[in-house]
């Protein structure tokens, strides 16, 4: 049986390169080009293909977002224009990164290690999503699924990011959504000078802050313009009133 393939990029040169650079291979099917990620979510679901040519830079949503978006990921090689995403961890810990414009050695090396590969661990998939998903564009917008729909919101709209479990819990304009994130990872990727980690358990966009009340000694709670009553750790008070300037 052949293994299947998409193809994702949104220049359409790009696919071609790569459908000619693979016509030596017979037993790989190419069964979708894709130009976006929301069309590449959709070929995904409908072919399930073994292998993913990725690229990285997309218009609607880029190619480390389309991997939050689908359910089961097949192995994936990056092709991407720019050095600057995590090139060292990328071959770490992904199948292949492809640098534009790359050759066909370089992509019959991709290939082969992928045909050589028995399978793509899921520990591997982790890691790619976890350490390398962070972009220039990652601070300024959450990627929420809910069933089949797919909501972006600007973080700029985030309240409270609240850890939960083996997830956490995004407040936004009153509904609470959750996202299979870690709390240290929204804490080193959102914008420092907005957001601050206030307690072990919550992050607080300072925008949305309206005062701090004393409670007890030592002890301070962050009011929110919703309402919501935010516990202050003893460590974060300081930090945070420099960063009100109070």
């Amino acid at each position: 049986m052949k293994k299947r393939i998409i193809l994702v990029d949104d220049e359409p040169l790009a696919c071609s390169i790569i459908e000619e650079y693979l016509e030596n291979y017979p037993n790989l099917e190419i069964v979708a080009e894709c130009h976006d990620g929301f069309e590449a979510a959709k070929a995904i679901a409908e072919f399930q293909p073994d292998l993913l040519f990725l690229d990285i830079q997309m218009p609607k949503i880029n190619g480390f977002e389309l991997l939050e978006i689908i359910q089961e990921e097949p192995a994936v090689i990056f092709t991407t224009a720019y050095d600057t995403y995590a090139l060292k961890a990328f071959e770490t810990n992904a199948l292949d990164y492809l640098l534009k414009p790359f050759s066909k050695e370089r992509l019959d090396q991709a290939v082969q290690k992928w045909l050589n590969k028995s399978s793509f661990q899921m520990n591997d998939k982790a890691k790619i999503k976890e350490s390398l998903h962070k972009q220039p564009e990652e601070h300024l917008r959450i990627m929420i699924k809910d069933g089949m729909k797919i909501q972006i919101i600007p973080t700029s709209e985030v309240e409270t990011i609240e850890a939960y479990g083996d997830y956490v819990k995004i407040r936004h304009k009153g509904k609470t959504h959750l996202k299979n994130k870690t709390m240290k990872y929204f804490e080193e990727t959102l914008n420092s000078r907005q957001f601050i980690r206030v307690h072990r358990s919550f992050i607080v966009n300072i925008d949305a802050l309206t005062k701090i009340e004393s409670f007890e000694k030592n002890k301070y709670i962050a009011i929110l313009r919703s309402g919501k009553r935010i516990p202050i750790s003893r460590d974060a008070y300081t930090p945070l009133k420099k960063m009100l300037g109070i």
